[in-house]
């Protein structure tokens, strides 16, 4: 299938071929047949994409910081690695579609195949085929799926009504006329409200005019104050729905001097709201933010897990904003066909963003051939493969995956087949590292006889799903951590291998590290050690997916079992007993904690997990003692040796043995080593990570038999 994208480096804009979106639970797979292209936020977007490096900085200083922040941390070199593979790379354009489902995931009941929809939100891409979360798509009808595309530009109308709070006979002021100004118009006609409308441009006045705005004014208009005062009976608008985008204070501060004593100002554009005072203090005037198309909005329990909000509760969300938009076209109370510009076809979209760059003010409509046969999958060049050479196929590739793994992964083996969720990072990473095709489903790769390797680098609660085929299909498999969430998980995971002499890895880099692998020859075998290992691991959003219980399984599971099997490979010993304790807050979080071990061979440890501290302080600090001798070793770059003489060993930046990993993984393959105890250990790491939040719960020590 075919997308459109533009490079985030230099704003180039390809219609490009793409693998089909992965279906995902909650999900409708969607043919499109119409999408709408805004005038403001598309045009900014590709003006943004578009612009130098200075220009991208100034609009994004909370990007700047995180680059720095980088840098201290991970040093100059790997942090321009990040960057450049960031912005050398496709983005999506699109957010407002109309088409045909043709497949529902897991968890979607009420949506059929056949049935005709509208979409919204980030899957709703200019694209021929769009995956979309449930609670982001609406019913419609074949003869009207055209003018359904734009509802998601009329739910965030209806949002920015609904909050101005207007009863019938009631006047607006609109100020800013484009696509969403016009359809706030329209919108407020229907609900029985006196309209003004306000713009700096003349044809978006003379537009606002024709579809039935009371009265209509360019912004400068002499008298502008005086017409609308006469209007409004002297007495000032009701509400102000502002719909401009604008650096400027302009519209927030005209808002306040054409309303009401008490009325409301209800901001939907981005604009500048450093208003001037007076007039919002003196009317005592009720300064609001609409978000979007409605509550739900940003909100990942409604959106990614289509948890709804009872309808008693909360009348008016996204998904029923987006409904009451449909209701509008299908009674024939509003019309959309008089704005939009022009009904492009999808193979000519680039034709349509250059127009909008020469300030094309009229929405534009891409439609797209419905008839076509489509491929949902890319294949670029066949792969020639010795015997015992690592083939491998890789699920899932993030950011983690491109800066850590897959530069390793394309020079240590070969590269062919590749599925990830979003089809534009399929077509860039896949072409970067030199995949033979890429694919959205990984079916393609467990019955690709050529593969005997799989790599699994998604989301954590994908893992031991995506494992225990892999093994079932007779695949080698690299997981990154963690290797699943729970006891049942795990005990699938090691049936499933059992089935044959199987490579099966979890990406714990950190016993691979260079200066790791030194402080290991040097430590005494036959000697316990004390460690010491403590974690400023800075906080994670409790609304990030690496904390929700179902996805991520939490900091514990999902980063705490590093440390762990670091331990065991450090003291060359199983866990004999544990106790955790997490600092009492008023979260569930548990991600600042204490973890004390006792191992098998007489050794102690203690995990010092904090996300409580300071990211200018380094991120791990390692202190071993054993046999009169301490390590102590700084983010993986500074080791310190205090035996019989003090040693110091720098490296320019930190090497925490991603490299190293997926060289050993795949040299093993070679050499037909089935690793067995390595998986064992892993086995175990697992299995203590459970162990550790079980001790959390009940607040004892938990004790193992070795």
């Amino acid at each position: 299938m075919k997308q459109v994208v533009q490079n985030l480096k230099n704003g180039d804009m390809k219609i490009l071929e793409v693998p089909y979106p992965v279906l995902q639970h909650g999900c409708v797979l969607i043919r499109n047949h119409y999408s709408v292209v805004s005038p403001g936020t598309e045009s900014r977007s590709v003006r943004d994409a578009r612009a130098n490096l200075i220009k991208k900085a100034q609009s994004r200083p909370d990007q700047v910081e995180k680059i720095l922040q980088s840098i201290r941390t991970n040093g100059l070199l790997s942090t321009f690695k990040i960057v450049t593979d960031k912005l050398d790379s496709w983005s999506p354009l699109g957010y407002s579609c109309a088409g045909r489902v043709i497949d529902v995931g897991n968890g979607v009941d009420d949506i059929a195949i056949g049935d005709y929809v509208a979409c919204g939100g980030n899957g709703a891409v200019h694209a021929e085929v769009v995956c979309v979360s449930r609670n982001l798509v609406v019913k419609t009808s074949k003869n009207k799926l055209r003018e359904s595309a734009f509802t998601t530009l009329g739910a965030i109308a209806l949002q920015g009504i609904r909050q101005a709070d207007l009863r019938v006979g009631e006047t607006a002021v609109v100020i800013g006329l484009g696509l969403v100004g016009l359809l706030t118009v329209m919108l407020l006609k229907t609900a029985g409200i006196r309209v003004i409308a306000l713009d700096k441009m003349k044809s978006r006045v003379e537009t606002a005019v024709k579809i039935g705005a009371d009265r209509a004014f360019q912004r400068h208009e002499a008298n502008l104050t005086a017409e609308i005062e006469r209007f409004s009976g002297s007495i000032g608008c009701d509400a102000a729905i502002i719909t401009a985008g604008s650096n400027s204070t302009d519209p927030v501060d005209l808002a306040g001097e054409l309303c009401r004593q008490k009325a409301i100002v209800v901001v939907v554009g981005n604009v500048n709201t450093g208003f001037s005072r007076p007039n919002y203090y003196k009317k005592e005037l009720d300064l609001r933010m609409s978000c979007s198309y409605g509550p739900g909005r940003y909100d990942k329990t409604y959106e990614q897990k289509n948890c709804d909000y009872p309808v008693g509760y909360v009348r008016w969300t996204e998904n029923r904003n987006m409904q009451a938009f449909i209701d509008f076209l299908h009674q024939d109370q509003i019309d959309v066909n008089p704005l939009i510009g022009r009904e492009i076809p999808f193979d000519q979209a680039k034709t349509a963003y250059e127009l909008l760059l020469k300030k094309s003010n009229n929405a534009m409509v891409f439609s797209y051939n419905r008839t076509k046969s489509l491929s949902s999958k890319v294949a670029f060049a066949s792969v020639k493969t010795r015997k015992q050479e690592p083939v491998i196929g890789v699920i899932g590739a993030g950011s983690f995956a491109r800066n850590y793994l897959l530069p390793s992964m394309a020079k240590t083996a070969r590269l062919r087949g590749l599925v990830t969720a979003s089809p534009h990072n399929a077509r860039t990473v896949a072409e970067k590292y030199g995949f033979a095709y890429c694919s959205h489903d990984e079916n393609d790769l467990l019955h690709d006889a050529t593969i005997n390797t799989v790599f699994i680098l998604t989301q954590h609660h994908l893992h031991a799903g995506l494992v225990i085929k892999a093994l079932h299909a007779g695949k080698h498999v690299f997981v990154e951590k963690p290797l699943c969430m729970n006891e049942i998980e795990l005990e699938k995971i090691i049936s499933a291998r059992q089935q044959g002499k199987i490579h099966c890895r979890v990406g714990y880099n950190r016993r691979f590290a260079p200066l790791i692998t030194e402080i290991k020859k040097r430590l005494p075998r036959h000697l316990p050690k004390a460690i010491h290992y403590r974690i400023n691991a800075g906080p994670v959003s409790p609304d990030s997916w690496i904390q929700d219980p179902e996805i991520g399984g939490g900091r514990i599971i999902g980063e705490v079992c590093h440390f762990v099997d670091l331990l065991c490979f450090l003291t060359g010993s199983r866990v004999k007993s544990l106790f955790a304790r997490s600092m009492d807050n008023k979260t569930t979080l548990a991600d600042t904690l204490c973890i004390t071990f006792g191992f098998a061979d007489g050794s102690t440890a203690n995990i010092s997990y904090f996300s409580n501290g300071n990211k200018k302080c380094e991120k791990e600090y390692l202190e071993i003692f054993s046999g009169g001798d301490i390590h102590v070793l700084k983010d993986f770059y500074h080791y310190r040796h205090y035996g019989t003489r003090k040693t110091t060993k720098k490296r320019s930046s930190a090497a925490k043995g991603h490299k190293e990993e997926i060289q050993a993984f795949t040299s093993a393959i070679r050499q037909g080593d089935s690793s067995g105890t390595l998986f064992e250990e892993i086995v175990h790491s697992s299995r203590i990570t459970f162990h550790i939040i079980e001790s959390l719960k009940t607040q004892k020590q938990i004790t193992f038999d070795t």
